[in-house]
């Protein structure tokens, strides 16, 4: 016999914070999803618009002995400075998800030392999901109490904030259900007006992420040339954007992560060091990290318009040597970074001051 306040002790003691349970039934909210693909809010992804979109519909159709999920999460927000908040314009930005070690692989783990733990106590048959599986786990995690899910459609919980990473596990065995809380959002806009590239739109009556608007999506997913017309809101990230979390009230106390993997590489490096990594330098430095899902084309495409966007005539001496690159995307990315800094320096003046002083 399983009591979940037993499974809760055991999943703090397995390092999540947070943890709940969820009927392994199709989610209420599962249409919120169909629209969000049929309006083409997925972009590029296709990967969430195939087969799986099925598999998405019912939980058990990933495991058909499915009876309970259970949902955990674990704080992953480290005490740092926030996004915009660099020495100066020299440097890039990355999503703070991203900062330590894959996060699949430390959630993962955490998830299979609960279930050697519970299982002890008598067998069931199990299917650990760590984001890449056809799961909505973010309507589950909401279902199972652990928080809702905010404009920004992340999922906010009122104790810890939203610097948490989602995993389930379902279970054959039959738990009590827990309860959604309710939406503390508000009339608060914050995420929507603070988005530079308008990503969070309306939806129904509510908002949903327009991916092709997106700067996560656009320095991570998205595949060949970033659409120009997008290019300058990006700023300096070149992979992911935290900017919605960061100017979320309930963020203000978000509670810090004591996961050592989580501590920060490579929080906001130096442009030009980016701009000079070769393939294999790529691999070694972000080896072990979400960045790598970028590639390196991608990844050097987004360097140089980041360059292009710091307004620091300093970045054209790098910007050249990207334009002679034989990837193309990363040569046409920084000759667009190179005529923006001109074409800047020429409206300006030298010696004006650059975007961070104003």
């Amino acid at each position: 016999m399983y009591h979940k306040e037993q499974i809760r002790q055991a999943a703090a003691r397995c390092g999540f914070e947070l943890c709940g349970v969820a009927s392994a039934v199709p989610a209420e909210d599962r249409g919120l999803y169909r629209a969000w693909t049929e309006a083409g809010y997925a972009g590029e992804m296709r990967y969430l618009t195939d087969h799986r979109g099925d598999i998405r519909e019912d939980p058990r159709k990933l495991l058909p002995s499915a009876r309970s999920i259970v949902c955990v999460g674990k704080v992953y927000n480290w005490p740092e400075p926030e996004t915009g908040d660099f020495p100066d314009e020299t440097r890039a930005w990355v999503s703070r998800y991203a900062w330590g070690d894959d996060y699949h692989d430390v959630m993962r783990a955490g998830m299979t030392r609960l279930v050697e733990e519970l299982r002890e106590h008598g067998d069931f048959e199990y299917k650990i999901c760590v984001d890449t599986a056809p799961l909505l786990e973010r309507s589950y995690a909401r279902l199972a109490g652990l928080g809702w899910i905010g404009r920004n459609t992340c999922l906010i919980n009122q104790q810890l904030g939203s610097w948490v990473f989602l995993g389930e596990i379902l279970m054959s065995l039959e738990l009590a259900p827990d309860a959604p809380p309710p939406d503390r959002c508000g009339s608060c806009r914050r995420c929507i007006d603070a988005c530079p590239t308008e990503a969070i739109v309306p939806a129904g009556e509510g908002y949903a992420v327009d991916s092709r608007l997106c700067i996560s999506y656009l320095t991570i997913e998205l595949r060949g040339g970033i659409p120009e017309e997008r290019r300058e809101g990006l700023g300096r990230h070149v992979f992911g954007c935290d900017i919605c979390q960061d100017v979320c009230p309930w963020n203000r106390r978000a509670a810090i992560t004591e996961e050592p993997q989580f501590a920060p590489r490579h929080r906001a490096p130096e442009l030009d060091t980016l701009a000079a990594l070769t393939e294999e330098e790529f691999r070694k430095m972000f080896r072990g990290t979400p960045v790598s899902r970028a590639k390196y084309a991608g990844f050097l495409r987004n360097v140089a318009t980041a360059m292009g966007n710091s307004g620091n005539p300093q970045m054209l001496g790098p910007l050249e040597k990207l334009a002679g690159s034989e990837i193309g995307v990363v040569a046409e990315h920084a000759r667009w970074g190179i005529e923006k800094l001109k074409n800047r320096t020429t409206h300006c003046g030298p010696g004006s001051r650059t975007d961070s002083e104003i």
